[in-house]
């Protein structure tokens, strides 16, 4: 039975492109999501949410709340508690400035796709209650990106709660994708008091559910999933708690997975370093006519 690994039908076509010279690779962008966990009779589950079937990539994938990073969260002064960024610098394997804004596109997407907000009015207290329609108000304009992350932090005399967070991986888009994203992925626990909902435009459906529930899905081939996200769920299956996988995440590899692909016996081999469970091998496409053009770029959303 096929399993419900995500998989775009023009990637032999791009990847052919890429091998002969015909599609020249775009820098990645920087982004962050993040894995939000709560404890359950069995264990912790996973917030998840269900790309729309209309999007045009990954339409229908199961995937965690994330996006790219805002610039002017790099080196502004912002509310911050918790590990230093140099310490976020040295672990992330970025500058200081990226740190942070890496850091704030985690928490800043994770309230603006679910409406958790991991934050608080000093270094020991959390936020408890994100509803209302002055919170909503504030959720749409950082959305629009009228508001940036660091004025959203000062008008409500929050801080940004690093300590939170633990960096868990960190993948990025391969070459032959007309958009790119850098993506570190966090986990982080369900603060009390706070409840998560279906903030997105892209999502059509949330989910609590268990890493190894999601992973019976995907191995039957019922839940749709891209390599990162699979990946990233069977590492916290072993753990029984949200505070057991936070522990854990300071022994995780933060080194970048690429796919690459190569020519083997007429066939394209799509591969991703030390993860051969999503290894795809495909039929060779035949050059292009003369009249023939590559897929057009479209947005993507970056590996969640």
């Amino acid at each position: 039975m096929p399993n419900g690994q995500w998989y775009p039908p023009e990637w032999p076509e791009r990847i052919r492109a890429l091998a002969a010279g015909e599609l020249t690779p775009v820098s990645p962008r920087r982004a962050a999501t993040v894995m939000l966990l709560r404890d359950g009779p069995d264990g912790p589950a996973v917030h998840m949410l269900r790309r729309r079937t209309s999007m045009a990539f990954a339409g229908g994938a199961y995937a965690y709340p994330g996006g790219g990073v805002d610039p002017r969260d790099d080196g502004r002064p912002i509310g911050w508690a918790g590990p230093s960024r140099d310490t976020w610098a040295g672990r992330l394997g970025v500058d200081a400035a990226s740190a942070q804004a890496i850091v704030c596109a985690a928490v800043r997407e994770t309230y603006e796709e679910s409406g958790v907000l991991l934050a608080g009015e000093s270094a020991e207290t959390v936020v408890d209650d994100t509803t209302g329609d002055d919170w909503e108000a504030d959720r749409a304009a950082l959305v629009d990106r009228e508001l940036s992350f660091a004025d959203f932090l000062d008008r409500r005399g929050l801080v940004l709660r690093a300590d939170l967070l633990g960096a868990w991986a960190r993948w990025i888009t391969p070459e032959f994708e007309p958009r790119r994203y850098d993506t570190w992925f966090f986990v982080a626990a369900l603060p009390a008091g706070q409840r998560t909902r279906n903030a997105s435009t892209e999502a059509d459906r949330t989910v609590w559910i268990r890493p190894a529930e999601a992973m019976e899905g995907y191995d039957k081939g019922e839940l749709l999933m891209m390599p990162p996200t699979v990946s990233t769920l069977r590492a916290l299956q072993p753990y029984g708690s949200a505070a057991e996988a936070l522990a854990g995440a300071a022994d995780q590899d933060l080194a970048p997975v690429l796919a690459g692909a190569r020519l083997e016996d007429g066939e394209l081999v799509l591969s991703w370093p030390g993860h051969d469970e999503f290894t795809k091998r495909m039929a060779a496409p035949a050059p292009p006519s003369a009249h023939s053009t590559l897929p057009s770029p479209r947005r993507t959303g970056g590996p969640r």
